[in-house]
């Protein structure tokens, strides 16, 4: 009878931990992510909310093309996508919550570089990618020391290549030698667009007869642009966003400031001519990252798929989005696997990604290597006039 008692206890044991292995795996496999998660922090609401929702817009496209291809890694890429309101103090929330919280392999965005530099601390402390494709600041990816941060990249030109581009265009192309400069003080953007681009103009023998300054949400320039007309330029560069610039513009022409107007991509939105109107709008040039009047077969490509799923034409924003998650899966591909870690040594090395808006490879500081645009406005339509390279 013991003996019956003691096989029958083994036994008992034995299942049990069979049991307890079938448990195990089954705990394992199912802690196994069905989705890559990838982290949406965008300005879908609030001042620049046009950027964030295009920049959206091409990331969605291009993941449900990724998706419908198999995916990344034989997993599909599921997007957790947060309104950061255009708001810094909401960016860096959004961040912190993206990789604490919903425990993504990477954030793409902020849109603005002020956004994307509030949202930066959280994600290098969390070890998480960040990537923005529009913030141009040069400061976006390292410190006040020089330091790269390890977890930030970019894939949009810096303002210095914009500014410098400009000025050169203003000076060699345009034969412009007396320029205004006007910058909104509240934003990075424009002070760095601003700065590089007095800087080259007056080292190629331009002047700058004026510089005056405005801040975001600001409706009334005509007290400073009479300053400015009195100086008599004639080159008026103003790097900021379409809210303020459409409206200095149509202020501008209505005082008789008739004068060429540069600026940057933060031009780029259909809300700047809806603002200024077309006829403000001639003699307008801007640096952008991609011309609707691109016929490179794989561009044609885009505009079609993006035509056909928003009906509507694709601006720069829309195709830097769309690069956007196919740089995001490339680097996941070469990753070999969606870790944090590995993704962010992965996204270090590219060299030569293939993009709607150029091809480009990540420098050491974590910026891209890639080509700028210059766009003329004609009768309120963004023309393509040249391609740079760096």
């Amino acid at each position: 009878m013991k003996k019956k008692i003691s096989l029958f206890m083994t036994l008992l044991l034995a299942l049990s931990l069979l049991t307890g292995c079938a448990q195990s795996t089954s705990n394992v496999a199912s802690n196994v992510p069905e989705t890559i998660k990838v982290g949406l922090n965008y300005e879908l609401s609030g001042g620049v909310a046009t950027y964030g929702q295009s920049l959206t817009s091409g990331v969605e496209l291009a993941v449900e093309e990724i998706n419908k291809n198999g995916g990344v890694l034989g997993k599909q890429l599921e997007l957790v996508k947060v309104d950061n309101k255009s708001d810094n103090a909401e960016a860096a929330n959004v961040s912190s919550r993206l990789a604490t919280r919903d425990k993504v392999v990477a954030i793409l965005g902020a849109a603005t570089s002020g956004n994307t530099k509030a949202a930066s601390p959280a994600a290098n402390e969390n070890k998480v990618p960040l990537i923005s494709a529009s913030a141009t600041a040069d400061d976006v990816t390292v410190d006040s020391n020089g330091k790269v941060r390890e977890y930030v990249f970019k894939t949009c030109f810096s303002d210095s290549f914009q500014g410098v581009t400009m000025a050169n265009f203003a000076f060699n192309d345009l034969n412009l030698k007396n320029a205004a400069v006007l910058v909104d003080n509240t934003s990075d953007y424009s002070k760095g667009l601003a700065k590089n681009f007095k800087e080259t103009f007056t080292k190629l023998g331009g002047n700058v007869l004026t510089e005056e300054a405005y801040q975001a949400k600001d409706t009334d320039y005509k007290a400073v642009l009479t300053n400015m007309k009195a100086k008599n330029p004639d080159v008026l560069y103003v790097p900021g966003y379409y809210e303020e610039v459409g409206l200095i513009v149509k202020q501008a022409r209505e005082l008789g400031l008739n004068v060429t107007v540069l600026g940057g991509d933060g031009y780029d939105s259909p809300k700047l001519l809806e603002i200024a109107g077309a006829e403000a709008l001639n003699k307008v040039y801007y640096t952008n990252h991609y011309s609707s009047m691109d016929n490179a077969p794989d561009v044609v490509k885009f505009k079609e798929a993006f035509n056909a799923k928003y009906s509507k034409d694709a601006d720069a924003f829309n195709a830097l989005g769309y690069d956007l998650a196919y740089f995001l899966a490339d680097a996941l591909e070469r990753a070999g696997v969606a870790d944090s870690v590995k993704l962010k040594d992965a996204l270090a090395s590219t060299n030569g990604f293939k993009g709607i808006t150029g091809t480009l490879s990540v420098d050491e500081f974590h910026n891209p290597v890639k080509a700028v645009t210059i766009l003329q406005v004609v009768d309120g339509n963004p023309t393509f006039l040249k391609k740079l390279e760096p």
